[in-house]
This record gives structure tokens, sequence and C-alpha cells, in this order.
């Protein structure tokens, strides 16, 4: 028997009437035909019925309860009734792994290729994905969906209790009903002038399905675009459930390292389309390396050939330097521990040491905050050059959101069409290296095509912003992150006490466990998210190898030693079974 909802059903008439009302608007303001009309009804109509499901709860708790009956049918992976075995974890890991490698190599059938603009461009290595595939949304939905419910849980916008376990799984559930909503927002307006379908697609559909033909077009699209999405949030799932890691984390390692080793070994010219020459080297800094070397005198690399090989974008000899500093920084940052002191009861009160990492927060704040930036950026893409947002009065085409250049602009510059030259959009994209901000520093009229028309205090406030962004929101991300992960002191001194664990000179009750902890817990979450921000900061003003950022490197880097970190629990668990015990294995 499906679980009874108790509802309010009074409100079902106010709502029908209120949304009569606006659809009856629409539809006279923009003098629909019949077709566009019954497709906007339709709208209409779902976005009724969800507001009554939400309006209508009647129970006790979150009006979130009212969704419960729809989020429950979506898919979703079984956790394992019990333990599962190193060697199954591993194979499903490497599968998944496999699967998405597969997915990124599918284009979305219908689709004009010579026409594509990837809206994600600036963040594509850490949203994973690929552009044009079927997972050309990448993680953006998943992650984006994750920072709204961690807000409002956070904030306290919706009475969720996540302590409670009905709770927790109504969280867990209207995420996943979350994770379709943004999978439908952001991938509706990449059909419009950002993934064109065909023509021939469109005569075809058209022609079959009685006329028509774009909109037919468009809707196989966003369909394709909505099963690939999805299909990353159950492979996240199969990972996180049966597997090692986080299903996340593997994607954006993986994305990112490909994106390294393409920046260093790739032969391919900066212009594809033209054969090598002095001024179209390889793009890889190996091969540009040796090809600038061999080919060019001594006079050419005292004329500027030495700067074009250790500093020029793209993949300098510096970049390489950077990505080998920042490698080993994250790696000895993320084994740096703070030990708190502890007896366990139950083994005649032997003392050990609990380790805290230094990085408490690990990298999920800036996984976070660079979701964040990226749908800044598409969203002020998007009401810039969408036929249709950009009429929108105010946000459309607003210079303060963001402005984005012509294409005549962006080849003058150097740069593609997707990238921000100005307003909100501006001061909040990721630098790429030290070629954009300390070189024009230095002459800023050698170097002031890096300055994309505008003034070195311009481009310091651009600094400067971005900077007090991304650790401001590492810092709001890294709090709500701990606690709705369990890892504040109340959740962290339950775990103790169930475990039979107990400070020395400290009762052995929750509350003082919990009263010691707080002298650690808060400071270290706020210094761990600082830390990460920072680092993230100083990683991408620095530069890397690839079509990736700095916060993309410190990803990899803290992933692989959190990868590495479980390989050895996991083996650990398989060796002796009864630390599974102590661990939730």
């Amino acid at each position: 028997m499906p679980e009874e909802i108790p509802r309010n059903r009074r409100v079902a008439i106010p709502i029908a009437i209120i949304f009569a009302l606006l659809f009856y608007g629409v539809y006279r303001w923009r003098h629909l035909n019949s077709f566009t009309g019954t497709l906007v009804g339709i709208a209409f109509a779902v976005v009724a019925a969800l507001t009554y499901a939400l309006v209508s709860y009647a129970g006790e708790g979150s009006k979130l309860y009212g969704w419960k009956p729809i989020a429950v049918y979506l898919p979703s992976v079984r956790r394992p009734e019990g333990h599962v075995h190193f060697k199954k974890k591993f194979l499903w890991t490497v599968f998944i792994l496999i699967l998405y490698f597969v997915l990124t190599n599918i284009y979305i059938w219908g689709i004009d290729k010579s026409r594509i603009t990837d809206v994600f461009e600036q963040f594509r290595a850490i949203l994973a994905g690929a552009s044009g595939s079927i997972v050309h949304l990448g993680i953006g939905p998943i992650v984006t969906a994750g920072i709204i419910m961690e807000l409002f849980v956070g904030a306290k916008i919706v009475n969720i209790d996540i302590t409670k376990d009905e709770d927790r799984i109504l969280f867990h559930a209207i995420q996943k009903l979350m994770i379709v909503f943004m999978i439908l927002i952001e991938g509706i307006p990449q059909v419009f002038g950002y993934l064109s379908p065909d023509g021939k697609v469109v005569a075809m559909l058209g022609e079959a399905l009685g006329g028509h033909g774009l909109f037919w077009a468009r809707t196989v699209i966003v369909a394709q675009l909505v099963i690939g999405s999805y299909l990353l949030y159950l492979m996240d799932e199969v990972v996180s459930k049966w597997g090692i890691g986080s299903g996340i984390s593997l994607f954006i390692a993986a994305g990112v390292s490909q994106s390294i080793i393409t920046g260093l070994v790739n032969w391919v010219p900066v212009r594809p389309g033209e054969p090598l020459s002095l001024s179209n080297p390889p793009s890889g800094v190996i091969p540009k390396t040796i090809y600038l070397a061999s080919h060019m005198s001594a006079s050419d690399l005292a004329a500027g050939g030495l700067e074009r090989i250790l500093i020029a974008p793209p993949n300098s000899v510096f970049a390489l330097i950077s990505t080998i500093f920042i490698f080993f920084l994250v790696a000895y940052l993320e084994g740096a521990k703070i030990e708190l002191p502890l007896a366990h009861e139950y083994a005649g009160g032997i003392k050990a040491g609990y380790p805290l990492k230094l990085m408490y927060v690990s990298v999920i704040p800036v996984i976070l905050t660079s979701a964040l930036l990226a749908n800044v950026q598409m969203w002020a893409l998007l009401f810039w050059t969408n036929p249709t947002l950009s009429k929108i009065p105010i946000l459309g085409r607003n210079p303060i959101i963001g402005v984005f250049p012509t294409a005549v602009e962006a080849q003058r510059m150097g740069i593609s069409q997707t990238t921000p030259i100005g307003g909100i959009a501006y001061y909040l994209s990721t630098p790429r290296g030290i070629h954009q901000w300390l070189l024009p520093l230095i002459d800023p009229d050698r170097y002031s095509v890096y300055l994309m028309g505008h003034t070195v205090g311009q481009m310091l406030l651009h600094i400067v912003a971005y900077s007090a962004f991304m650790m401001g929101m590492s810092v709001l991300f890294g709090l709500f992150w701990v606690e709705t992960a369990n890892m504040g002191p109340s959740a962290l001194a339950e775990q103790l006490v169930a475990q039979g664990l107990r400070i020395p000179r400290i009762r052995a009750d929750k509350r003082s466990i919990e009263r010691f902890l707080k002298r650690y817990i808060p400071p270290l979450t706020l210094f761990s998210s600082l830390a990460i921000g920072g680092l993230a900061v100083v990683a991408t003003l620095l530069g890397t190898i690839g079509r990736t950022s700095g916060t993309g490197l410190l990803l990899l880097v803290s992933i692989m030693m959190q990868f590495y970190e479980a390989l050895g629990r996991e083996e650990l668990m398989e060796m002796h079974p009864v630390l599974r015990s102590f661990v939730g294995g």
C-alpha cells in the first residue's frame, strides 16, 4: 500500500484559478497559436500540480513531504544489504569509469555538430561530461541540486532535520526530484542556439510527425540530455553505494586527468586546421617546447622566443612547473592531520589518537563553489545571447550581469565567445594563469590583449572579486557541508560514544564529548574551508597545463589522495573484518 499523505484539498481551487489566469495572460500577451498554446498549457498544468502537491500537505514536518510520493518513483540505486567485498567494489568502480568515458563519446542524435557552443567551456574539466555528448551537462545539475538543498536546509528555509531517519530519507528523495528540475532548467535553453538541431533531422521529424519539426527535434535533444544526466546521477549512486569513493569525484578526476595529459603531450597544433609552424606550434607543453626550441635560432629565442616557451599560453613551461608545485603542496596538506587523544572502553582503556584531517571539509566546498560560478556564467551568457532570454526586461542583455564578445572581438582577443568580458560574469570569471594578470601588470601596453579592453585597475578588481567570492563561498558551503554530512561536533560525539571511545579526563557521555569537540571542529571547519578556497585561488592564478584551471588540478590531487586512502581502508577491512564495526563497513 502506498503511503497516505494528509492533504488540505481546499487549496486546489485557488491554485487552479491562479494558474489559469497566468496561462490566459501569457496566451493573450504572446498571441500563441493552438500548438504552442497547448504546450504552454501542459507546462502550466504540471507546475500547478507540483504546487498543489507541495502546498496541500497537511501533516507534520516539512511541506516537502507533499512531494515525496512523486520523488519515490524516480529511479535510484538500492543500498547493499551487507558488506560488499573489496574486489566487487573495485570492479564496480572501474566499470562505472569505463561507462563514463563511453558516454562522453556518444554524441547527441540530431544536433548540428558544426554549430555547438559549449556554455560550460570555462568549467568543462570540473563539471565533467563532454561537449555535444549525451552527458553535455556533466555533473552540473547534480551539484546544483545539492547546493540548493544544502542552502535550504542549512538556512532553515525548509523544515528538515537530517539527524532523523525519515527526514534524511526525504532529503535524498527530494534531491532526486531537484536534480530532474535542474536538468530541465539547464538543458532546455541549450537547444536555443547552443545545441542546435540539424536541418535534415528537423525536416525528417516534421514530415514524420505532421509538422513542427523544429519543436520535435529540440524535444529529442532535451530528452537525450535528461537521460544522460540522470544516468550520471545513477552512476554516482552506484559508486557511492557499491564502489569506492564518490562517483562525482571520480568523474571530475577523469575529466581533469584527461585534460592535463592532453596539455602535456598533445601534438595537435594550437589552430588544428592549419599546418605546424612557429606561429602555430603543437599545443602540448612537451612537443611545443621541443618544436620551438629546435626550429628557432638563437636570435629568435633572444627576441621573444624564450618567453613564448616559458610563459606564453597555451601550456607553458611555467604552467608545467606550477602544476607540479601545486600537486605536491596539495598532497602534503591532504596528509596533514590533527590527532585527538582517545581511549577505548572495551579494550582496557587503550589510548590512541583520533585523526582529524587539516583539510577537514575536503574539496566539497570548492566543487560547490565552482558549480555555482558555472551557473552564474551560464545564465549570464543565456541572458546576453539567447534569442528569447535576451529580451526579458532588466535581465536581458544587461551589461551589469555579463557582457560577451562577438565573433570578431573573440578572434581579436584570442578567446572564445563564451568568455565574459564585462559585468558580474567577468569579475567572477576564472583567471587562467599569470599571463592574464601578472604580465599585464608588469607591461600593460605590451600585454594589453590579455586585459580584454579593461584597465589594469579593473583587472586587479577582477582578481580580488574572484578570490573573495571563491574563499567566501567555500567557507559558507564548508559550514553547511559539515552539518549535512554528519561531521559536526554533535554527530561526531555520537559516533565516538557508539564505538565505545572516550576522551581522557572528559566524562564519557555525548554532551561532554560534544562540548570538547566544539573547541576543535568549528575552527577546523573554518580554517580548512578558507585554506581549500585559498589554494584554489592560488592554483588558478599560477595556472596549469591542459584546458583546466588550478581549481581543477586542486580537485584532482585531493580526489586522488582520498581515493588512495579509501583503497587502504577497504583493504584493511577486508583483512580485518572486525574493523568494519568501527568504520561503518
